[in-house]
């Protein structure tokens, strides 16, 4: 499937963002703007389900086999966050970045209780402005919005599949690929102090913001660029 993408720049290093679930590529404005300011062409995709790309089957492979079908390969930097860190480290080996940072990858997600995938539509459906303001203090207005159109446009099948064939299995790569920077979310992640060292121990560099969440390109934006220091 030929995914929605999103274009800018015209540098002469090429960046591509791949989002979590349930978001936008806008949900990397504020890192997109970043990376035009250091010369950088930023690709941004909205994964299958997601956005302005067709809906479909979920599986892993292909969600895998779109961001190949989709992003031109050899990018200087590729970028993915939550269950996109999944789907983009099946990819690398066709991708074939110089490097990739994962913020706060989902490789492992925690089991769903039944009923779980109910209960996300209920959210997407009566989500609003003040109740994200609410969980997510520290972003921007902009962010809000982003939040709020990615629940719109996401198909909530995707969230079934994810808690049906995702959730409570281990998606961590047995090595890293290309060079790896994993940034750990201080509070909330996915993956955890434990899941850093198995991390580690298999190739990439960690590095960790400290009060920020799993969202941390949307919490803490300097904390993000200190922790990609040398690596954009």
């Amino acid at each position: 499937m030929r995914l929605a993408t999103h274009s800018s720049g015209d540098g002469e290093r090429t960046a591509l963002l791949v989002h979590g679930g349930a978001a936008l590529h806008r949900t990397w404005h504020a890192v997109e703007g970043e990376l035009l300011r250091r010369g950088y062409r930023v690709v941004g995709v909205d994964l299958r389900g997601h956005g302005d790309s067709p809906r479909g089957a979920y599986s892993m492979e292909e969600l895998r086999q779109d961001l190949v079908d989709t992003l031109p390969p050899g990018a200087d930097l590729v970028m993915g966050h939550a269950i996109g860190c999944v789907v983009l480290s099946l990819a690398l080996d066709q991708l074939r970045p110089v490097r990739a940072v994962h913020v706060d990858p989902a490789f492992r997600v925690p089991p769903q209780p039944a009923g779980a995938a109910e209960r996300m539509r209920e959210v997407f459906a009566t989500a609003d402005a003040a109740r994200v303001r609410e969980l997510h203090p520290l972003w921007s207005e902009e962010d809000v919005r982003i939040e709020l159109a990615g629940f719109a446009a996401v198909d909530p099948g995707f969230h079934d599949w994810l808690a049906r064939e995702v959730a409570g299995r281990d998606h961590f790569p047995k090595i890293a690929e290309v060079p790896s920077l994993a940034v750990v979310a201080g509070v909330g992640s996915p993956i955890g102090p434990e899941g850093a060292r198995t991390l580690e121990e298999r190739g990439f560099t960690v590095r960790t913001v400290e009060g920020a969440g799993h969202c941390v390109h949307r919490d803490d934006l300097p904390g993000l660029l200190t922790a990609l220091d040398g690596w954009i």
